[in-house]
């Protein structure tokens, strides 16, 4: 077991502390472990917990202080409103990410603290368990693709210039390949209520010729969000509910990668136009009593996709 986070209070007020790092010593490279568990806990500091549902992401931090830190995100979250929350993530296929030592990173995406009548931000809470044993197939990398958020429904802003085409060298050594990919929309009000509240097709092109694709929606918060929480918690939403952990899609995509070459992996949404956008001649669509220009979230999203290689023991 190893402690990331114990009590850290996450805040934003005369101090913006809405982030923290740590560093930690975790075990040797090399070594293996049948599973590997996230235990993520917030609290409520002074008993006053934030009254909304903010996002919220653990991760390693590669290269910490350099301009590009390479954050890696570990697990995401949405908290709940105005109540604690717990989760227990199965990391294991992450263990390459998790040894020696390394410099961990939670953020949420609070504004209220020590005072806000709102409440006094978060407390965090998570560890690091390791099971003894080897776990089949063994996983030898976790790549990077993406860490990023982007905007979608302006034909001016093509997704395909917000998130770059990756290559990525797996090592030669490995037998199978997963991708782990987190997708959470965000915003409302616009076209069609995106992108919290519209089920869109998201998926990725493998050296340009193999299609893999998953509808994100989460139908299931009544139940496995935080109970009898405030707000419009047990709605569907874009991948999340609040008070829950964002559950990753992993997709087998062994047949269309080639170990030890250049693999391009292409991200892609299904086609979409917010019509309900600042400066249209024609403003149309607008949902949940919004309108063009009255200032409420354009819809986005984010994405954290890593890919895994693995290696029959």
């Amino acid at each position: 077991m190893v402690t990331l986070f114990q009590g850290e209070h996450i805040y934003f007020g005369a101090e913006n502390h809405r982030q923290a790092d740590v560093t930690v010593t975790l075990p040797e490279p090399g070594f293996f472990y049948k599973n590997v568990t996230l235990n993520l806990a917030l609290g409520c500091p002074n008993g006053l917990c934030d009254h909304w549902d903010r996002y919220g992401t653990i991760g390693v931090v590669r290269w910490p202080g350099a301009e590009d830190e390479g954050f890696v995100e570990v697990a995401r979250f949405i908290t709940a409103y105005r109540l604690p929350g717990q989760w227990t993530i199965d990391v294991t296929d992450l263990q390459p990410l998790l040894a020696g030592e390394r410099t961990f990173r939670v953020f949420i995406d609070t504004w209220v603290g020590p005072g806000h009548a709102q409440g006094d931000g978060w407390l965090v809470d998570a560890r690091l368990d390791f099971e003894g044993g080897v776990p089949s197939p063994l996983p030898i990398a976790a790549l990077p693709l993406w860490q990023q958020s982007f905007g979608a429904g302006d034909p001016g802003a093509p997704i395909s210039a917000q998130v770059p085409v990756v290559t990525v060298m797996p090592p030669a050594e490995a037998t199978s390949f997963r991708l782990r990919t987190a997708i959470t929309g965000h915003g409302f009000g616009n076209t069609e209520n995106c992108a919290e509240f519209c089920a869109k097709n998201h998926g990725f092109m493998i050296n340009d010729v193999d299609p893999y694709s998953t509808l994100v929606w989460r139908d299931d918060c009544p139940e496995t969000a935080v109970q009898d929480q405030f707000g419009t918690w047990q709605y569907p939403r874009a991948g999340w509910c609040p008070g829950a952990d964002v559950i990753p899609w992993e997709v087998d995509v062994t047949p269309s990668i080639t170990a030890g070459a250049p693999n391009t992996v292409m991200y892609a949404l299904q086609s979409y136009e917010n019509t309900c956008r600042p400066g249209l001649d024609v403003c149309k669509g607008c949902t949940a009593g919004m309108s063009c220009e009255d200032g409420h979230g354009q819809p986005y999203y984010y994405l954290s996709s890593v890919l895994i290689a693995l290696k029959d023991p």
